[in-house]
């Protein structure tokens, strides 16, 4: 194994991290509510009245964030290496996952952990040893 030091960004990550901590942070303490991204866009989906405002403001948050990021710095390139029934069924699964877990991976990770959720612990280590197991086979049963 090797590391490509070029990528190794500990400074963007750690303030990525501590933004996203903070964002969580705030919408739980001002309004009551988890930072869950499928949560929230599920309910933006939904025609619950009232609710619909923050959740807008959250999502075009998300979505701002990198085209002020690629203001100020270059973005990534985009790679993407698969194809799209390959991207599509892994979109399908994680969207069953969300709702068997009653949640994705910031709601139960970020929130849920923070809250000392045993709930969100058992969805945490399950969504982690998932995305382990499909890494080693995918780089080194299969190959790829």
């Amino acid at each position: 194994m090797t590391i490509d030091w070029n990528a190794f960004t500990p400074y963007t990550a750690l303030g990525g991290g501590v933004l996203i901590g903070l964002a969580s942070a705030w919408l739980i303490l001002m309004n009551g509510r988890i930072a869950g991204i499928s949560g929230i866009l599920g309910g933006l989906l939904d025609q619950t009245p009232g609710d619909r405002r923050w959740r807008a403001a959250f999502i075009l948050g998300l979505l701002a964030g990198p085209a002020v990021w690629g203001l100020f710095y270059a973005l990534p390139p985009i790679e993407i290496r698969a194809t799209a029934p390959v991207l599509i069924a892994a979109g399908l699964l994680v969207g069953i996952g969300t709702r068997y877990a009653a949640g994705c991976t910031s709601g139960h990770g970020v929130c849920g952990l923070s809250r000392l959720s045993p709930r969100s612990l058992a969805a945490t280590l399950a969504f982690m040893g998932g995305g382990f197991a499909t890494v080693y086979v995918v780089r080194h049963l299969l190959g790829a």
